[in-house]
């Protein structure tokens, strides 16, 4: 059943008045509350569990060091298995039970529904899990912010790094038959004209789909040098990537950030030898540069932490960063006054999370590097420089 966005706030909102009852006595005056929707059952399960070991790590290690102006960071969530009426009537009972100054949002579809409500209450900011290209409108979506590139700005990372290495060169795009994956279709399309590259094909499949043998012959008659999946997590990419290597292609296969978490390709195998995509942070188990806070996390989790946890956990030291700045100049914890933090933020080292100092103009952080897999050593293995690929303001 599809819900629509009324429907789905209306549920939320009838959620949030059962919660209303336990309102003030949670909430204590001199802390500062993150709250999350957080997927940690449901389709999206690995990467919300990941997600929520981030976010709780950092909170941990702020609260360890003394907080935020002496402030004790607080941390609270509950489950949505990724559905948009539950990750609503989770943020009404969240926000109506604690005085919440940073949220986290589950996915673009509860993002674009809750933005209304989010301004109309004018008290918190807001990131998550999505990176659609729409979210990154500053103007539209005012207490939003994505912690990384939008799906355009990372596939223009993979523009950049084609136009680099192959000038050019002839691409293939296979995208997923959902929002998400139609997402950047149309920038990559007129970036690729801007930067001297030829779209030699366009896909369209699915998302799951596993019989991708016609859409492998369209490849093979277009002979692309490189392909670039966009909308999937993992199904069908081996699929595309095995049948391909049998026919002979010699093309190079990339895809965006939900698809290029290590122990994804690493349960492939040999078919992932080779496979390429952009990465807004570091692996945890990079150690091409120093990185002192992918130290602190390797000593917290001896075992490999997922891109999600990545995201979690940079998402976290923003918000946190946003409260410093705020509190800092003394200012009173609003939307307004945390998103003007959050954008004062300039050549900002992150400890090494990202490769370069990052500064937030906008909505978002247009940095990103692209990796390849090694089936070999299994891991993915850093190739040329992080590129920015901000717009001139």
């Amino acid at each position: 059943m599809t819900i629509t966005r009324r429907q789905a706030l209306a549920a939320g909102i009838a959620a949030g008045g059962l919660a209303a009852g336990i309102r003030p006595g949670l909430a204590q005056a001199n802390e500062i509350v993150i709250a999350g929707s957080i997927p940690l059952t449901g389709v999206f399960a690995f990467a919300g569990i990941g997600i929520n070991d981030g976010l709780s790590d950092y909170v941990k290690l702020v609260n360890e060091a003394g907080g935020i102006a002496g402030r004790k960071v607080r941390y609270v969530y509950e489950d949505t298995a990724y559905k948009v009426d539950q990750s609503v009537a989770v943020f009404n009972k969240l926000t109506g039970s604690n005085a919440v100054n940073f949220y986290y949002s589950d996915s673009t579809g509860f993002a674009k529904t809750i933005n209304p409500e989010l301004n109309r209450k004018g008290s918190m900011i807001m990131a998550g899990a999505s990176f659609a290209t729409e979210l990154n409108d500053a103007k539209a979506y005012p207490n939003q912010f994505i912690a990384g590139p939008d799906y355009s700005d990372m596939i223009s990372v993979l523009l950049t790094y084609i136009a680099k290495t192959q000038p050019g060169a002839k691409i293939a795009l296979v995208n997923s038959d959902t929002e998400f994956g139609r997402d950047p279709i149309a920038t990559t399309e007129a970036m690729a004209k801007k930067l001297g590259l030829t779209i030699a094909e366009k896909i369209v499949t699915p998302p799951t789909s596993v019989d991708v043998s016609t859409e492998v012959l369209k490849l093979r008659r277009a002979n692309p040098d490189y392909t670039i999946f966009h909308g999937y997590v993992l199904a069908p990419l081996p699929e595309f990537m095995t049948q391909a290597k049998q026919l002979g292609l010699k093309t190079k296969f990339m895809g965006t950030f939900w698809s290029m978490d290590n122990s994804l390709w690493a349960k492939v195998g040999e078919a992932a030898n080779g496979f390429m995509g952009v990465m807004p942070y570091r692996y945890y188990f990079d150690e091409d540069a120093k990185a002192p806070m992918l130290a602190k996390i390797r000593q917290m989790r001896p075992e490999y932490v997922s891109t999600a946890y990545m995201q979690g956990f940079l998402t976290a030291m923003l918000f946190c960063e946003a409260g410093k700045r705020c509190l800092d100049a003394k200012q009173e914890m609003t939307a307004t006054n945390l998103k003007a933090a959050l954008n004062s933020i300039k050549d900002f080292d992150t400890g090494g999370l990202i490769g370069a100092p990052i500064t937030i103009t906008g909505n978002s952080i247009p940095v990103g590097r692209v990796y390849q897999y090694d089936a070999a050593r299994k891991v993915m293995v850093g190739q040329g420089d992080w590129i920015n690929v901000s717009k001139p303001s």
